[in-house]
């Protein structure tokens, strides 16, 4: 049977990559350091994801084993030595963590064999797989880096799903939205994994996904918080808080149907669609649990600063955005320890400094000066 290895047996890990590789045929190895997850994928062999809809379906995924990265590093090797794919969905900071295994069990593997291995990271970052393979790379000598050539090949990825906070009976069971989207930038063919779209260049779709879905998912979170909201469908019941994410994504629209030449109608169309998909009650999706990690969100490449800066460049509206990336810096959950970290940033050293150091931005700059005065007004 064609093998895959999957870094990260998370709800997406389960939920979204994993099962398509089982319904195509994988046997799908998890490898994380949840102790329960991975012992139950063992045990159980196999697991069923749920449709969060008025007739949901259910889908069950078997062909499914489980790895401890932390006390079985050389079984999770050895399937490295014979995987087809090698994908990740465990979060962008993480990647740095794992690279060093995967390079061990890569420099194995083109010692021994000429077979291709394709590697994709599933991250909510642009250009996940770059970075993964970056710190592949640093964990490799020279003469192994040669032989990686023409054997291992790398492709990014835009993945899009919502997977919401799970309460079912079986912990291996996940509930997730009917809609998807895994899209891979590849020039070659590789082998077919159903649910995978191949594209020549991804930016146009990453970026619509990460400063649509991701964007617009972010300020019903922050806005909801503010208000005292508790879900996201029940955030966007507010029409204020509804208008202003539509005037967000208008803003991070207009970049994008500029920087990609995209049919404004087509776009608009899109928002609409994604707006609907957060509407649904069925996720019943919590306002702090798509809120948390403030700061990696407030990270320059991530969901709200970057389309502010690039919006900013191209001479366009960035109000709303800034707005949004105030709500972001008042996230003060208790929930939630980066946002307990961001609080404590701002409290010794104040907001300019934040948006310096975390999200890079000019104190002079004029986007700078746009989100202090929305912080203010928002804080008052």
């Amino acid at each position: 049977m064609k093998q895959a290895i999957h870094f990260g047996a998370g709800n997406i890990g389960r939920g979204f990559i994993g099962a398509l590789f089982s319904q195509s045929g994988y046997h799908v190895t998890f490898v994380d350091i949840a102790e329960n997850i991975i012992n139950k994928l063992n045990e159980e062999k196999g697991y069923n994801v749920k449709t969060a809809a008025d007739e949901p379906a259910i889908t069950h995924i078997d062909n499914v084993s489980g790895l401890n990265n932390l006390i079985q590093e050389e079984e999770v090797i050895n399937v490295l030595k014979t995987t087809t794919y090698i994908t990740t969905a465990i979060g962008p900071n993480i990647l740095p963590r794992i690279a060093p295994l995967i390079a061990k069990g890569l420099a194995a593997r083109v010692k021994e064999s000429d077979e291709n291995v394709y590697v994709i990271a599933c991250e909510n970052q642009i250009s996940a797989t770059d970075l993964l393979k970056g710190y592949i790379l640093d964990n490799l000598d020279e003469e192994t880096k040669t032989l990686l050539n023409g054997k291992v090949h790398f492709f990014n990825s835009a993945v899009d799903r919502i997977v919401p906070i799970q309460h079912n009976e079986n912990v291996l069971d996940v509930l997730v939205e009917p809609y998807y989207e895994w899209v891979v930038e590849a020039s070659q063919n590789i082998p077919e994994v159903k649910g995978m779209k191949i594209v020549p260049d991804l930016a146009p779709f990453i970026e619509r996904k990460l400063f649509t879905v991701n964007t617009g998912h972010a300020v019903i979170a922050y806005l909801g918080y503010l208000k005292g909201k508790e879900t996201i469908h029940q955030t966007l019941t507010d029409e204020e808080i509804y208008e202003q994410v539509q005037k967000t994504l208008q803003e991070t629209g207009a970049y994008l149907v500029k920087q990609y030449k995209l049919d404004e109608e087509e776009h608009q169309t899109y928002i609409n669609k994604i707006t609907e998909r957060f509407k649904n009650p069925h996720l019943n999706d919590l306002v702090t649990r798509v809120g948390r990690s403030p700061i990696r969100k407030l990270g320059p490449q991530d969901r709200l600063i970057r389309p502010a800066v690039e919006a900013k460049k191209a001479g366009l509206s960035y109000a709303h955005l800034a707005k949004a990336i105030a709500a972001a810096l008042l996230f003060d959950t208790q929930e939630d320890q980066e946002a307990q970290e961001l609080q404590g940033m701002i409290k010794n050293h104040g907001v300019e400094y934040v948006l310096k150091e975390v999200s890079q931005l000019h104190q002079d700059d004029a986007l700078t000066k746009e989100i202090i005065h929305q912080y203010k007004l928002l804080n008052q």
